[in-house]
């Protein structure tokens, strides 16, 4: 049982009955579900994970104090202390005097205030181009096992992916940088004997081919950590977890060089696949011009090519 499936089984077996004999009045404020920082909001625990942070939990969401008052919420949050303290084989964490950290009773305004800066999920251009994707990541993976208000869900549906301009802009970015890293600077260093500073290059270039391949999914690029685990699940370009890693992993020689054009023949083909290009180049740079310039925002589109990475 992973930490979602364990999230929700524990909320049917206590949580529900729980708020249906305590709070019934409190039911059509409210949302319940699993989401947020670590691996078991995404699905992506494994036996590892369970050495910190892990728990049989889930989040209640409540709206403003005019509709659901301090009171209230001080009630609801010691009866979620009181749950049982071990589920599944596993114990629940020590509770805060005013929740958990990522379980028990939450603001909904406070908790998006804290992942992606607004109470509301409504974004500015600049906060959709500048902020980082692992945060938008955090404010929509996981689950909502229910949610009567509709607020959470409606905030998470504003937030669900980039708007199309703004995917545009940061896929033109990641173009010109793998362009620049990867097929100018990699073999450029080699050539001055500067292994070290080819690697880094490569390095350059595989963080932006794998941006380049979650944008090109409309997927959010999540933690560091996580990305490769993600990149293999991503529905375009899953392939390309194996060169990458290669690319990340061996020294750097004429065997790297052709897989980094491997990888960019395959991010073009994807770009012209997704009619974002009509050039048949796989020079990448000629690709992040044609990209930005589909833009349909005049200012947007006139910013520098790498103002969204």
């Amino acid at each position: 049982m992973n930490g979602l499936e364990l999230s929700r089984a524990y909320y049917e077996q206590f949580g529900r009955p729980m708020l249906e004999k305590d709070f019934p009045e409190l039911l059509p404020y409210l949302a319940v579900g699993l989401f947020g920082k670590g691996s078991e909001c995404f699905g992506w625990d494994d036996a590892l994970s369970r050495d910190h942070d892990f728990e049989p939990g889930f989040c209640l969401f409540l709206p403003e104090e005019e509709i659901v008052d301090r009171r209230q919420e001080f009630l609801l949050e010691r009866a979620y202390a009181k749950l049982p303290k071990e589920f599944g084989g596993v114990r629940r964490s020590l509770m805060q005097p005013v929740g958990g950290a990522r379980h028990g009773v939450l603001r909904t305004a406070e908790f998006f205030s804290k992942t992606v800066g607004s109470p509301n999920g409504a974004l500015s251009p600049d906060e959709w181009l500048t902020l980082p994707e692992q945060a938008l990541a955090e404010a929509t993976n996981g689950e909502i096992f229910f949610d009567n208000w509709g607020e959470v869900s409606r905030i998470r549906e504003q937030l669900a992916y980039f708007p199309e301009d703004v995917r545009l802009k940061r896929l033109a970015g990641r173009l010109l940088l793998m362009a620049q890293a990867g097929q100018y600077n990699v073999p450029r260093c080699l050539g001055h004997g500067e292994a070290a500073a080819a690697q880094l290059a490569a390095i350059e270039f595989a963080d932006s081919a794998m941006a380049a391949a979650f944008l090109l999914s409309r997927r959010y690029r999540p933690y560091y950590k996580w990305r490769f685990r993600a990149l293999r699940e991503l529905p375009a370009l899953s392939e390309l977890a194996f060169p990458l890693e290669q690319i990340l992993t061996t020294p750097c020689d004429e065997e790297k060089l052709r897989t980094i054009e491997a990888v960019c023949a395959a991010v073009a083909a994807e770009v012209r696949r997704q009619g974002l290009a009509e050039t048949e180049s796989d020079e990448l740079e000629k690709l992040a011009y044609a990209v930005n310039d589909r833009v349909r925002d005049a200012q947007l589109r006139n910013a520098h090519v790498l103002a969204a990475v």
